[in-house]
């Protein structure tokens, strides 16, 4: 049962992942959560995270935000990393996630996503039959119902990481 939560692929950050050695493999689109995954739950795009979107560009992916925030949240962060976006995604229904790859030109086949939550992003992600990375949250100060989340999250990730 616990298995639908599972994450296919582990990486630290969002930044540390071989994104080259993915589009090596056929990957040519990525679908990214926003807070937690590529800077703290509201904070702008950092030098950091505009270097990503530049370099995941040059390698030849197409890009897009998928948040369940709210549209200026997502918008003025798309707009500095000169990314696609969905607002208000509805996650972990697969919806966005099918929308995300409309909007790319994508198939779930050619598609990665990234994101820092097992309930809403991995979980939408595998029932959208998407490649999916979980990444560690960058920064632990969440809003308290994410707080609630992150205990359960640890006993699904017990399991996860006792039968690897």
């Amino acid at each position: 049962m616990l298995h639908r939560f599972y994450p296919d692929r582990e990486a630290d950050t969002a930044y540390e992942i071989d994104y080259e050695g993915l589009y090596r493999q056929g990957y040519r689109g990525i679908i990214f959560d926003v807070d937690n995954t590529l800077v703290p739950h509201g904070a702008p795009a950092d030098e950091r995270a505009i270097f990503l979107f530049n370099r995941l560009r040059s390698v030849g992916y197409q890009t897009v935000l998928l948040s369940n925030n709210k549209e200026p949240r997502v918008k003025s962060f798309s707009e500095a990393v000169g990314s696609k976006y969905i607002f208000s995604a509805g996650k972990p229904g697969i919806a966005g996630y099918e929308r995300a790859m409309n909007l790319m030109g994508m198939t779930s086949k050619n598609t990665i996503f990234v994101g820092d939550q097992l309930f809403t992003d991995v979980w939408g992600a595998k029932k959208a039959g998407i490649l999916n990375y979980l990444v560690k949250p960058i920064h632990p100060k969440e809003e308290i119902q994410i707080v609630l989340k992150r205990q359960l999250e640890r006993v699904v990730l017990f399991f996860y990481r006792k039968q690897k």
